[in-house]
């Protein structure tokens, strides 16, 4: 009989033990959450994600239009700036060919006006005697 009950005590422990493994097996397996939750978890992730893809679309949009007006009014400014180049220009060829015209109309002024001085300065001379300036001191 000893025989009996030491086999059938091996057995019994064999099949507690294993009920106790499958149990823990199980136990552990089941301490996550379950594929609902997961499935809630990875809707409420996802939902978030799109938040911020939206939220990121909006800045892009927001930066895209800042940069599209700021290179408006950079092509305004060299628009402008263009325009202020050919004014000057336009002012500096007009200036420039007045001073070549008071230029020559001075230029011939002091050669009348020597020449003048000249003719009348050698009739003064003749009246003079014709006597010649004092050399000057060097």
């Amino acid at each position: 009989m000893d025989g009996l009950i030491g086999r059938k005590t091996s057995k019994l422990l064999g099949l507690v033990g294993g009920a106790a493994l499958a149990l823990s097996l199980i136990q552990g397996c089941s301490s996550g959450p379950d594929p609902a939750e997961r499935a809630t978890n990875a809707a409420s992730q996802a939902d978030a994600a799109a938040s911020r893809a939206e939220s990121a679309s909006t800045s892009a949009q927001q930066a895209a239009a800042s940069a599209q007006a700021s290179a408006s009014k950079v092509e305004q400014a060299a628009a402008d700036a263009k325009a202020a180049a050919d004014r000057a220009e336009a002012i500096a060829a007009k200036t420039e060919t007045h001073s070549m015209y008071h230029h020559r109309r001075h230029h011939r002024a002091r050669r009348r006006a020597a020449a003048a001085a000249s003719s009348t300065g050698m009739a003064a001379e003749a009246g003079t005697g014709g006597a010649e300036p004092a050399p000057a001191a060097s």
